[in-house]
């Protein structure tokens, strides 16, 4: 009895210590607590959890607004993406885990938003001349929250305005302007302007709170020496990425525009920047572009060209027929393709065929086909060719006609026996395929639709099976019909019409021969007497 109580605290010491090695059910959010994130950026919240070996996981928001994210589950984690963060991101997020069915934790963490990407904008306007006023404006791009904006306007050390937005209320990113205006003094040329923008927000913590812009109160000029460059260069092959940069000296910065010449003097807005980008350029890429860059506060304005070449390997855009790519025949057909290649190039358009005759033939863009007959079907193939390399597409045309060419044969052929089988085939072509029935001629002249298909067979042919047999193909471009007669002889070697021929046959062979022995002995008598009168002979023999 000692020795089992023993053993049993044994194994209870032993249970004991395994559950103590078992980790138990936890969970974490990473970052913990609270995350400060700044809208435009990416940002991953990560709910981990140990002690568990299938958890579930579920996030949500206060309120239950919208995760503004993306939720991907893993093995023992799970993570919530916010790419980018925006306003929809300020909330508590909780993320709530279930270990199998009764365990459940959950952890909560608080996203704050604020938005700081750049440095301010400062301009300072009209030009720079003594005893004239100047207005110096300073633009803040895309600040959040902006209740909390502090801006300074400064020349060298001297503080000239100063401004805050305690009153704004916006719920989300907006670009602030301070501007300011003051009579410059010749003492001011060669000095310093500069704003200041703080974003101070105690309870948060980002780099930086504060960011500066400075400038120089000099006279303005420009643009001038406009030049462009082109990467990788004016001449490259399609698909590469084009950049053209704009580049001139002008004081305050140019408004850059870029455009493109067409023809006929016709000018292409593009865009209002000092950087045009065509990720993958195409042939119709290729042409003149003018970046023109105008300062306004000097109201000057230049210009400067660069030629861009795109060159490549054909590429078919275009494989047509005209009027359609089903025609009737007799009609006039046209066959188009258009390659846009650089440099361009040679086009081959002809008919398909496996035979040495190609047929239809062009060197051009254009095939014409006039007055098609059904010879002219089939598929038609456009080879567009350049030193860069070619380029293949096909197209179909068909042509649809009334039914020619229509035979019949049969087998085993037009005169039979009776008890025969004759098969009678028709054949046509057409298009669309022509519909085979057959017809046959009564004694009076009138036709009888028989069957419905392209062979027709009889069995067992009778004499009642003779006659005129029509064959019409028809669709509906037209009709045309083929005769063919039957002849049917009768057969007398069945053995109930030979017993009376064979007994006809014996009977009368039976009277015939002894008359013929009867005569040749009786002519034979009269050479012998020398007589030469049957009759006579005959009575010698009485």
């Amino acid at each position: 009895m000692l020795k089992q109580m023993g053993r049993a605290s044994q194994a209870v010491l032993i249970i004991l210590c395994v559950l103590m090695t078992v980790k138990s059910f936890e969970m974490e959010i990473i970052p913990a607590n609270r995350i400060v994130a700044q809208i435009g950026e990416t940002r991953i919240l990560t709910c981990n959890t140990t002690g568990c070996a299938s958890p579930r996981f579920s996030w949500r928001t206060q309120m239950d607004n919208p995760l503004g994210g993306t939720v991907n589950n893993h093995r023992t984690y799970s993570t919530l993406t916010m790419n980018p963060v925006s306003i929809v991101n300020s909330h508590d997020y909780l993320c709530t885990v279930f270990c199998g069915e009764k365990e459940k934790k959950e952890k909560s963490i608080k996203v704050e938003l604020y938005s700081f990407p750049t440095d301010p904008i400062i301009e300072i306007s009209p030009s720079l001349v003594a005893g004239e006023q100047v207005t110096v404006t300073c633009k803040i791009p895309d600040v959040y929250p902006s209740h909390h904006l502090e801006v300074l306007l400064k020349k060298e050390e001297h503080v000239l305005h100063e401004e805050n937005f305690f009153q704004d209320d916006s719920t989300n990113t907006e670009s602030k302007t301070v501007t300011y205006s003051f009579n410059l003094t010749a003492e001011d040329i060669g000095k310093e302007i500069t704003c200041v923008a703080k974003l101070p927000i105690p309870s948060m913590d980002f780099e930086p709170k504060e960011r500066v812009i400075s400038q120089k109160l000099n006279a303005n000029f420009g643009p001038q020496n406009t030049t462009i460059t082109a990467s990788p260069s004016n001449s490259l092959m399609e698909g590469e990425h084009l950049k053209l940069t704009c580049v001139t000296e002008s004081n305050p910065p140019p408004h850059t525009f870029w455009r493109k010449q067409l023809a006929g003097d016709n000018i292409q807005h593009l865009i209002e920047n000092n950087v045009l980008s065509i990720p993958h350029a195409h042939f119709t890429d290729s042409g003149q572009y003018i970046c023109e860059v105008i300062n306004l506060a000097t109201n000057k304005t230049e210009k400067a060209t660069v030629d861009i070449f795109v060159q490549g390997a054909p590429n078919i855009a275009e494989l047509s027929i005209e009027p359609s790519t089903t025609v009737q025949e007799g009609e006039n057909v046209s066959i188009q393709c258009f390659a846009e290649s650089n440099p361009p190039s040679k086009i081959i358009l002809r008919r398909k065929s496996d035979s040495a005759d190609m047929g239809p033939y062009s060197e051009g863009g254009t095939l014409l086909l006039p007055s098609v007959t059904f010879l002219n079907g089939g598929v038609y193939e456009c080879v567009a060719e350049n030193k860069f390399g070619k380029s293949t597409k096909e197209i179909t045309l068909n042509v649809e006609y009334g039914p020619k060419n229509t035979t019949i044969s049969a087998i085993p052929a037009t005169v039979v026996k009776e008890g025969d089988t004759v098969m009678m085939k028709c054949t046509s072509s057409g298009n669309p395929v022509p519909v085979i029935s057959w017809k046959k001629m009564k004694a009076t002249g009138e036709s009888v639709k028989i069957f419905q298909g392209a062979t027709l067979t009889i069995q067992n042919i009778k004499s009642a099976d003779l006659g005129l047999y029509e064959c019409e193909a028809y669709n509906h471009f037209g009709k045309e019909e083929k005769a063919v007669k039957l002849l049917v002889q009768g057969r007398l070697e069945k053995p109930d019409q030979m017993i009376p021929l064979i007994i006809a046959f014996s009977g009368v062979a039976a009277i015939a021969v002894p008359v013929v022995v009867i005569l040749i002995y009786v002519s034979r008598k009269a050479k012998i007497n020398g007589s030469y009168s049957l009759v006579k002979a005959l009575r010698l023999k009485v």
